[in-house]
């Protein structure tokens, strides 16, 4: 395992780096880690976009989920049927965030195995700084605390959608901790590790606060009312049931 980990991994990671370094970033290693994260994210760019959009979509569609979850509280296999009907109608994968953490953490470990070895740096890079200011294999706390900042707002951008049923939305409060949480996480982590991950993780951040801007622009100019109204004022099946014991009866009596 270890060895297809340095095979796919870790090996392409730091050769992608080296050439950036030594082609591109002017013989700068933080400006490097820069250049080949936002390589990076280009390469992942439509995993990135699917996983910001399918987030957002949930979030404006949480009145429609709630609505659900109201309507067939005894019967959590059709609850279950009902919501995965509206996410395919929507096409969403309501995992696609949990996918994305998934792909991001190997390359977050081959950067880390990178720097946490001062042979590897010492031995590749001449220059192990940004911009000839700050040592990129110690940990800088000004750069964890940019990072952690970054985190808040990025967190902020990401719950911009707007839901008129936001207040009572536990998903909305729920997004809302984190928005808080995430960033303490964050700057409990980068404050243990060398500075080129708060570097990658700056620079990743920042790229996932752009685009999920744009993401919520498009996303709150969509449309989705109509398909809100014929769930929230559609019939319960109990209420069913009544009315059609209620017709009988009325035919009887005819």
């Amino acid at each position: 395992m270890a060895n297809l980990f340095n095979s796919f991994i870790f090996e392409p990671i730091l050769q992608t780096l080296l050439w950036i370094y030594n082609t591109l970033a002017f013989n700068d290693l933080g400006f490097a880690i820069i250049i080949l994260t936002i390589f990076i994210r280009f390469i992942l760019f439509p995993f990135f976009y699917k996983s910001s959009k399918d987030q957002a979509l949930i979030r404006k569609l949480q009145p429609q989920v709630d609505a659900i979850k109201e309507n067939h509280k005894e019967d959590k296999e059709k609850q279950a049927e009902e919501l995965m009907s509206l996410y395919k109608d929507h096409k969403l994968n309501p995992f696609s965030g949990f996918l994305l953490l998934i792909i991001q953490i190997p390359i977050f470990i081959g950067l880390f195995k990178i720097f946490k070895n001062p042979d590897i740096i010492t031995e590749t890079f001449n220059n192990h700084t940004l911009f000839g200011m700050i040592n990129l294999v110690k940990t800088s706390m000004p750069l964890v605390i940019i990072a952690s900042a970054i985190q808040y707002i990025q967190g902020k951008i990401s719950l911009s959608t707007k839901s008129k049923d936001q207040k009572k939305n536990k998903m909305a409060k729920f997004g809302k901790s984190m928005i808080y949480f995430m960033p303490f996480i964050s700057f409990l982590i980068l404050s243990q590790l060398p500075s080129a991950l708060a570097v990658y993780w700056i620079t990743s951040a920042i790229f996932s606060a752009g685009q999920n801007y744009l993401v919520n622009k498009k996303v709150a100019d969509m449309d989705l009312d109509k398909s809100k109204n014929d769930l929230e004022y559609k019939e319960k099946p109990q209420d069913n049931d009544k009315k059609n014991n209620k017709e009988i009866e009325k035919n009887k009596n005819e």
